[in-house]
């Protein structure tokens, strides 16, 4: 009886985690923080065993979209991080936060195109996402949660790496720039000139010598609109007016600022690669040393290869070869 009684508690307890997974289900602390009247989700990742030993922080700023950080299919659960974490957290506590608004945890078949959640009422962003789907809002946030994570015992002051990819990239850099506590960064998939730029290049690669195939037109005139009219916060066709041009300032104004050691990685094939080799030689000509550039020949946005069809490959992943790049180049510099 005490037998089938144990078997009966343990599939409850199956059934119970599978409606009702915590992020510590998959490896990970959950903490909250109060900032500005809104709950802010942090996750951390550290190596099993040393969760509470004294190690610095790597914060990792994801790209847009406003997707759940732990995406749950059944039992199983999509990874919160692009590359292994195996290697990186023998030397940091890594961080990543959550998206304003958004539950931390949802089921894939609950999820839109993309893995976005969506508003079931209409449909769309939720609209309590929309109005701090900011930059300005992401770097103050950020620099909220550091501060916050510093005061934990077992979170080492001695250096603090903040990597970003595609639009984190943006929040990464400025973020550099305003905290004095960050000492290193990494700027991965970045547009140094902005967003709409990004946008604009993506287009002309799909345009053809035809009048109705000329995309970047489009680009230039929904940028004077979006110019004409920067503080509006309407979503209804996805991130607002604000978001877009906060994002298309040219984030190389930031980068030159720094002092601080700086690591820009980009795939050669991806839109932004023309300016990251901008922004190359812009800083050779400036002479500032503290800009390290790794180029990966033939890989696109995240880094798959293309295809003869210029499809990405997504059966090769390089993800883990860029993030044992960045564990290296931390312990250079």
């Amino acid at each position: 009886m005490k037998i089938l009684l144990t078997i009966f508690l343990i599939i409850l307890s199956l059934q119970f985690l599978a409606q009702n997974p915590r992020p510590e289900d998959f490896g990970f602390r959950h903490l909250q923080m109060m900032y500005k009247g809104d709950s802010v989700d942090i996750l951390l990742k550290s190596k099993a065993g040393e969760e509470f030993i004294r190690k610095p922080l790597f914060l990792f700023c994801q790209g847009s979209l406003p997707q759940p950080l732990i995406k749950t299919d059944g039992n199983q659960a999509y990874s919160v991080f692009p590359f292994n974490t195996d290697s990186l957290v023998k030397d940091f506590h890594l961080v990543i936060i959550s998206k304003p608004n958004i539950p931390i945890i949802a089921d894939v078949n609950s999820l839109g195109t993309n893995f976005v959640y969506l508003d079931p009422a209409t449909g769309k962003f939720p609209r309590a996402y929309s109005e701090l789907n900011l930059l300005d809002y992401y770097v103050d946030r950020d620099e909220a949660v550091i501060g916050f994570l510093l005061k934990l015992p077992f979170v080492a002051n001695t250096a603090l790496t903040v990597a970003g990819h595609s639009e984190g990239s943006t929040i990464a850099a400025k973020l550099a720039m305003k905290s004095k506590r960050v000492t290193h960064l990494i700027y991965a998939s970045g547009c140094p000139v902005g967003r709409m730029l990004s946008i604009v290049e993506r287009d002309r690669s799909m345009e053809e010598d035809t009048d109705s195939t000329r995309f970047a037109e489009s680009d230039f005139d929904y940028w004077e609109s979006i110019a004409g009219n920067k503080e509006n916060m309407d979503d209804s066709y996805g991130d607002t007016f604000k978001a877009t041009y906060d994002f298309s300032y040219p984030p190389i104004n930031y980068l030159r600022e720094l002092k601080i050691p700086v690591l820009v990685c980009y795939g050669t094939k991806d839109w932004s690669a023309p300016f990251n080799d901008y922004l190359r030689f812009e800083m050779i000509r400036q002479k500032k040393k503290n800009f390290t550039f790794k180029a990966y020949i033939g890989l696109e946005h995240n880094f798959f290869p293309l295809d003869k069809q210029g499809r990405a490959n997504q059966e090769i992943l390089n993800w883990d070869k860029v993030a044992a790049d960045w564990q290296e180049w931390i312990r250079k510099n």
